[in-house]
């Protein structure tokens, strides 16, 4: 690894951290914002004593400047704190959920990639022919239809309607595959385009003309030559894809009652658990802020242009 890639990981890690720190800050400010957690655990017939000594038990007569400091400590050593309804670990509570929402991420990604990059090739290969309309039509589509308005239409039509599929929960796989349908729609839409876009790049260069001059049969120029090299700018959107769906499973997981962490942030909220929606927040910004450094680094290497900016 030379000087200039070390130096551009280093940048790129430093801004990571810089944005992890600014997370943390919004996340305590926000919170703070949205009013005292001493309403939700004391009730109406607590006395300003018992207000007064909850608060000292909790460190919330301190500064806010030393709250927040507490705040970043306890991060460092992994403590997100107690959820304020079943008094449980918040940390522990993430952990029990986070398998299911990376489960379902996955298996949207997965037949995201296996049915757009197909789509993508073949409406490249068939630039303006009905199929490559087709394939753009539903690309548009896949990007304008709502995430919610999709899980229900799904739900009514497989699930209350021809009764193949379960509504909501976790069971068996079987309940796995509308709500991976709903989360991966989008994301068919954007790798798609770009798939295609990469290709028809690729298409037009003098190697792909060659192969063809030299008799290579077409299905080997285009699977094997042109996919290989069209496929960079791909592989790195699809790690943001694959990012973007861990995180952003939130309206999927409620729709269709999935037990992952972006349910258990909107139960949180209802409940105005703080200590909760605090740390689901958090660990939802660093999967975000992480994937991004790792894509950044995956593309230093990809794309040599970038280890120099």
């Amino acid at each position: 690894m030379d000087g200039k890639v070390q130096r551009y990981i280093l940048r790129r890690f430093s801004h990571a951290l810089l944005s992890l720190l600014a997370m943390t800050l919004i996340i305590f400010s926000l919170i703070r914002l949205a009013g005292s957690p001493l309403d939700v655990m004391l009730d109406d017939l607590a006395t300003p004593e018992d207000r007064v000594r909850l608060a000292q038990h909790l460190g919330l007569d301190q500064p806010l400047a030393i709250q927040y400091w507490v705040f970043l400590s306890q991060l460092a050593r992994g403590d997100l704190g107690t959820s304020l309804i079943n008094k449980n670990p918040v940390m522990d509570l993430i952990l029990q959920r986070l398998p299911n929402t990376l489960q379902l991420a996955f298996l949207a990604f997965a037949l995201s990639v296996a049915i757009a990059v197909p789509m993508g090739v073949y409406s490249a290969v068939k630039k303006d022919s009905a199929f490559d309309s087709v394939g753009k039509t539903i690309a548009m589509l896949g990007q304008a239809t709502p995430t919610f308005w999709l899980g229900i239409m799904l739900m009514w039509v497989f699930a209350v309607n021809l009764g193949l599929l379960p509504a909501a929960g976790r069971g068996d796989f079987r309940n796995l595959v509308l709500p991976a349908i709903t989360l991966g729609t989008g994301s068919v839409a954007g790798i798609m385009r770009l798939m295609r876009s990469s290709m028809l790049d690729v298409l037009d260069n003098e190697y792909v003309k060659m192969a063809r001059i030299k008799g290579v049969p077409e299905p080997v120029v285009i699977w094997k030559h042109c996919l290989k090299n069209a496929a960079g700018p791909v592989v790195t959107f699809g790690a943001l894809v694959l990012v973007g769906l861990l995180t952003g499973s939130v309206i999927t997981e409620t729709v269709f009652a999935w037990p992952g962490v972006g349910r258990l942030a909107i139960e949180a909220i209802g409940n105005k658990d703080y200590p909760v929606v605090q740390g689901v927040v958090l660990v939802l910004a660093a999967f975000f802020i992480v994937g991004n450094l790792l894509v950044d680094i995956l593309y230093a290497y990809l794309d040599p242009k970038v280890r120099y900016q």
